[in-house]
């Protein structure tokens, strides 16, 4: 059975070409790799889905920014293997991953993606309106999330690197690994 488990170092080059197949390798030239670069992700949001196979099926990273002087997290890349795709693994990864970082104490989330996909999830531009980037974006696309009351209320300026970005130590509670159909079904009945 498909499940949900926090990446491991040895699934870097796996992810790395499941990312290459689902964004092209030019991804890296995309404003938000601006602010990926030097900056480690959050070891405990960052998570891959097993297929009944035992192959990386698809995986999601956040990473730690400051945005409008707060504290928040950029989602992404959330990547599923293209012949897998809409098969569940992405929503799968959101839902998890969102629930883990609300768990954590994280206030805030913005990232770069469809509306389309992420406004389900909770997802909205107006929340990242007065919010810039270092660099481009299509501004429909640049879209937050407050995980807690207030989150973003207010923030205007940019978003940076923060200048303690490092790993985190893995929490306990992020490596709960339910099979992720379960997992899903228990976080759409919120």
């Amino acid at each position: 059975m498909s499940h949900i488990r926090l990446e491991r170092p040895d699934d870097a080059v796996a992810i790395e070409l499941l990312i290459d197949q689902a964004f092209g390798s030019d991804r890296k030239a995309k404003t938000v790799y601006k602010l990926r670069a030097g900056n480690e992700p959050i070891a405990e949001l960052c998570f891959v889905v097993v297929d009944d196979e035992g192959a990386i099926a698809g995986s999601i990273r956040y990473w730690p920014v400051i945005a409008g002087g707060r504290r928040a997290l950029l989602l992404g890349p959330v990547s599923v293997e293209p012949t897998k795709q809409g098969q569940g693994f992405g929503k799968a990864l959101m839902h998890h991953s969102l629930a883990v970082a609300r768990r954590l104490g994280h206030a805030a989330v913005i990232l770069v993606g469809d509306p389309e996909y992420y406004e389900p999830f909770g997802f909205r531009r107006a929340l990242a309106e007065k919010l810039q980037l270092p660099g481009w974006v299509e501004e429909r696309r640049f879209l937050g999330l407050e995980l807690a009351t207030g989150g973003l209320a207010g923030a205007s300026g940019p978003v940076s690197v923060p200048h303690d970005a490092k790993p985190r130590p893995t929490h306990p509670e992020a490596a709960t690994a339910l099979p992720w159909p379960a997992r899903a079904a228990a976080a759409s009945r919120r």
